[in-house]
């Protein structure tokens, strides 16, 4: 009987970024970090390539459109907690509309903040991904035993 593949979770991330400030959102009511700050995110729901599933998420959150080849791959995470993810987070090169909160039942503040002054309760793995886009790093990994590394 042939051993079943391991599988991981593919999540998207959106960085925008705009006159050196980034758009974040306050989680609240999902039972993962309420009360702190992330990126307008998600997952890929499977036969859908990534790209697709940042702009869908993006649209579903904060009401602004992108098209997939708008979005540039900015930094990939691999990344362990309760369960071991790939984080694949894209800088749009545009986007139509002003961002605006799209799920007040799952997001109590969408804001923009200066990329080098975040939140004090921003998401450590998410000030991590930031971190890297600002130095251009394109790898990480995050919550392994060993420190993390960066390319």
């Amino acid at each position: 009987m042939p051993k079943d593949r391991f599988k991981l979770i593919a999540s998207v991330y959106v960085l925008f970024v705009k006159d050196g400030k980034i758009l974040m959102l306050r989680r609240a009511n999902t039972g993962y970090m309420d009360g702190s700050y992330s990126l307008v995110a998600g997952h890929a729901d499977g036969n859908e390539p990534l790209t697709a599933a940042t702009a869908r998420e993006a649209k579903e959150e904060s009401g602004v459109t992108i098209a997939p080849a708008d979005l540039r791959l900015a930094v990939t995470m691999h990344r362990i907690a309760d369960d071991e993810r790939l984080d694949f987070f894209f800088a749009p090169a545009a986007w139509t509309g002003e961002p605006q909160n799209m799920e007040p039942g799952k997001c109590d503040d969408l804001s923009w903040f200066p990329l080098d002054a975040l939140p004090d309760n921003t998401i450590p793995y998410i000030r991590e991904a930031i971190r890297c886009y600002r130095e251009g790093m394109g790898y990480s990994e995050w919550g392994w035993d060993s420190p993390a590394m960066h390319n």
